[in-house]
């Protein structure tokens, strides 16, 4: 049985092939996309609250072909180069006609009645052509439609993996949710869920992921309103379980150093069951304020929000200054390239320059020297990000634990039991968390846990 999906997006593509309001939408919002490689998501809802008369469907296409310019426009570029009988640059058009082709939503008799000046059947081999290049770096970075650099980083950080990873980077992410503890477990959840006529199933690694298979707005959900889940990708949910898996105490002190809006500050308060204490700190103040309306939604009650200003000639506020060697966990998921989340935020390829790597290591370093601050004696570290480059995970805390005697690593297997191979501890880096969308389905993250051997210096 055909997909009515597939066929109304095939309708559509026939449509903008033809003209219209449709495609002058979609050529807008591309132009507008790479003026600065803004947020997609702040570019749609943007056009969508202004253009009333585009209807779900309508959306939801115009969205995935947005969506699919950006993350193929190498690929795209280089289909049209290879149909072009006189070199010059691609046209915006020309790029959504090949996008619609390689996506086959429309054949290439179809391009050619918008736009005769190229051989479509030759653009439509393309990734015939790109299987043949032999050289890794330059296959991946058109095949995922990546900067040469950062191709040229996977190969050199994944060997044989990259290419798959690459692939993997560049797909379109699943819709994934957290159940909320505090309201109700995962399968409490599913099944509201599937009383709405809501498909989902389980998350393959953590316990309250929950897959939505079923296109629906969450936010407009019950089950949301009322905090019972938020939406958090499955990786991130196992992030945020390695600040209190195996730990001693039941009532910990946890301080989330770069809070941000809070998801990872949540999941940990629906760990604890508001036991504890959570100091959730970050630098921006309307993330913060985003936390605590998510935490009065959730029934968080053992999490404050604490700004820090980084423009202040003192470098902690008098409420986290006066945490000093005293917290048992530090959670630290660092800023950083973001490159684990290319599902999600494709355009970050390319805003992102290799000389932007170095800036963020040394501010991971210098965020992770203040984490190390706050550590009582025995505490731990968990240091986070969702990027898959060594320059920002394993070098960065490889230099801080140079810089402090009385900071070891700590074996992966020594926190999650028997399950720190599937979290991607090898023989050769065994305290080393690593997921990933090629290997596990999440988006990618890595994590290191450190444990402070000594008193507070």
């Amino acid at each position: 049985m055909a997909d009515p999906e597939r066929l109304s997006d095939k309708k559509l593509a026939a449509h903008v092939v033809e003209g219209g309001r449709l495609r002058a939408m979609l050529l807008e919002l591309w132009q507008r996309t790479r003026m600065d490689w803004g947020f997609v998501t702040d570019r749609l809802a943007t056009t969508f609250r202004r253009e009333t008369w585009i209807g779900s469907h309508e959306r939801r296409f115009v969205g995935e072909t947005l969506y699919g310019l950006v993350r193929h426009l190498r690929r795209v570029d280089a289909a049209l180069e290879r149909g072009r009988k006189v070199k010059k640059p691609p046209r915006d058009l020309e790029r959504l006609l090949a996008l619609l082709l390689l996506e086959k939503l429309i054949e290439p008799a179809q391009a050619a009645r918008a736009d005769r000046d190229l051989d479509w059947g030759a653009v439509a081999t393309i990734d015939d052509v790109i299987a043949a290049e032999r050289k890794p770096v330059a296959r991946i970075a058109l095949a995922a439609s990546l900067p040469d650099w950062l191709a040229r980083r996977f190969v050199e950080d994944w060997a044989d993996r990259a290419e798959p990873l690459a692939l993997a980077l560049n797909q379109r992410a699943p819709m994934t949710i957290r159940a909320n503890l505090l309201v109700g477990d995962r399968m409490k959840l599913a099944a509201e869920l599937a009383a709405a006529r809501i498909t989902t199933r389980p998350g393959a690694w953590c316990d309250t992921a929950l897959i939505v298979e079923t296109r629906t707005n969450l936010f407009a959900l019950d089950a949301f309103k009322r905090g019972a889940m938020e939406a958090q990708d499955e990786g991130s949910q196992l992030l945020a379980d390695l600040a209190l898996a195996n730990l001693p105490t039941t009532r910990p002190l946890v301080v989330d150093l770069c809070a941000g809006a809070g998801g990872k500050t949540l999941a940990i308060a629906a760990r604890l069951e508001n036991r504890g204490r959570i100091v959730a700190s970050d630098i921006d103040a309307k993330k913060l304020e985003e936390l605590r309306r998510r935490g009065r939604r959730a029934t968080v009650s053992n999490a404050q929000a604490i700004h820090i200003d980084p423009t202040s000639e003192t470098a902690w506020p008098l409420a986290l200054d006066g945490l000093r060697g005293k917290a048992d966990v530090v959670f630290v998921d660092a800023p950083c390239s973001g490159i684990g989340a290319l599902r999600r935020n494709p355009e970050a390829r390319w805003r992102l320059r290799e000389t932007d790597l170095a800036r963020f290591a040394q501010r991971q370093q210098e965020i992770l020297a203040n984490a190390y601050r706050l550590l009582a004696p025995g505490g731990r570290l968990v240091y986070g990000t969702c990027t898959l480059l060594r320059t920002e995970n394993q070098e960065v805390v490889d230099a801080v634990l140079g810089a402090h005697d009385d900071l070891a690593l700590v074996p992966l297997a020594d926190v999650v039991g028997a399950r720190a191979t599937e979290l991607g501890a090898t023989a050769a880096d065994p305290a080393s968390f690593v997921v990933a969308p090629d290997s596990h389905g999440t988006d990618g993250f890595f994590a290191r846990i450190l444990k402070r051997t000594s008193a507070a210096s």
